[in-house]
């Protein structure tokens, strides 16, 4: 058996460990992070944003429910620890800001904010491997849509309470930016995803957004989710509204070669499982073991169906089955115990690990709490940018 056999097989045994149940205010999961382990150490705090406008922290191993904070006056899009401290969680909210919480202290207060300009709605974040920069992304008001930047560092100390912007990008993008992702290794280098249909990287080092901008990739479709995979993490990916897939190997920008990997109109026609069927793609992992780039999608049933990429297209690896009840937003890959965190439509948090046993509970009755998430689908437009690849 070859080391991406046994990898496939693993992901293909995932079953479920534990698992936690929003039960007093039942709400859809809509993104999960895990905090980062200091050497030789294991993840020890999972944290969750929820549709009620709250953020809900777990104990890893355990997902017993720790802590939650819930004064957020607007919808939460996103939910990342910091990097260098396991304790510190940020969350974006569309009333323009990103907050930073502690997660040692008892209070509701946040330790630190970081506001965004007036008129700016914020739909994206992340901070970068270095936790001394965070980009927001915003929706588009009138013309107008922006990266937005703030200085990171002094989060471990809270050397300031409110922060303002560094500055932003304006130029690149002209729809709503969805999607924000810096680089697992290199600090300075971040891609942004658009409903305009552009995947766009920069080097955040450059003096300005046309130095700054290294690639612009068109997927020719609304951007859900992005990443970065392959070795040194060369190469980028998205997935969009309308279930597309696209892959793109940023290394080739300066040969001949194309730089177009897989493309990947309709995943839904290209997987067809059997006796069951692909309704959603939720977003891919790079596995760094295998080297291999994997998509997460799922039915409206709650079934999770992992799939395999490569230049010769994808192919079904496995589905975890019983777990969910209805559709999966969420999830977080654990490359440290092979684990995959999930959650979904019916409030569930799930903890898979290869060849676990669950103590044996009744799976919860689908939900729908439809009015209380805001659907992000926008008609596509037909004039995108003219700098494209």
């Amino acid at each position: 058996m070859t080391a991406l056999e046994k990898i496939e097989e693993q992901l293909a045994s995932l079953s479920i460990a534990k698992r936690s149940t929003l039960v007093e205010e039942p709400a859809y999961l809509l993104d999960i992070d895990v905090s980062k382990p200091a050497q030789s150490e294991s993840s020890r705090f999972v944290a969750v944003s929820c549709s009620n406008k709250s953020i809900r922290v777990y104990n890893r191993e355990t997902l017993s429910f720790l802590r939650e904070y819930s004064n957020h006056p607007g919808i939460l899009n996103g939910v990342r620890f910091a990097h260098t401290c396991d304790s510190t969680v940020f969350s974006a909210c569309s009333d323009g800001t990103v907050k930073c919480w502690d997660i040692r202290l008892s209070t509701q207060k946040a330790v630190q904010v970081f506001h965004g300009y007036p008129s700016n709605v914020l739909i994206s974040f992340d901070i970068n491997c270095s936790d001394t920069i965070l980009c927001a992304g915003t929706e588009k008001v009138e013309k107008d849509t922006f990266l937005v930047f703030w200085d990171a560092r002094g989060i471990a100390d809270c050397a300031s309470t409110s922060k303002e912007p560094l500055g932003v990008y304006s130029e690149s993008h002209n729809d709503d930016i969805t999607k924000i992702c810096f680089h697992p290794i290199k600090p300075n280098l971040v891609v942004s995803g658009s409903t305009d249909g552009l995947v766009n990287v920069f080097d955040i080092n450059k003096d300005n957004e046309d130095d700054a901008l290294i690639s612009t990739c068109n997927s020719d479709s609304s951007v859900s989710f992005i990443g970065w995979s392959g070795k040194d993490y060369k190469q980028v990916y998205c997935v969009t509204h309308d279930e597309g897939f696209c892959w793109w190997d940023i290394a080739q920008l300066d040969t001949e070669d194309p730089i177009t990997l897989l493309h990947v109109v309709d995943v839904r026609e290209a997987i067809r499982p059997e006796n069951d069927s692909l309704h959603y793609l939720v977003g891919g992992l790079y596995h760094e073991k295998a080297d291999k780039l994997f998509l997460i999608g799922g039915t409206s049933r709650g079934n999770i169906h992992l799939m395999r990429c490569s230049a010769d297209g994808l192919s079904l690896v496995g589905t975890l089955c019983r777990g969910h009840s209805a559709p999966v937003r969420s999830f977080c890959w654990n490359l440290t115990d092979e684990s995959l965190l999930t959650g979904g439509e019916d409030a569930q948090l799930l903890l898979w690990k290869p060849g676990a046993a669950e103590r044996a509970l009744p799976k919860k009755a689908s939900m729908k709490i439809a009015s209380s998430v805001q659907k992000r689908v926008r008609v596509h437009k037909s004039s995108l940018k003219s700098r494209k690849r």
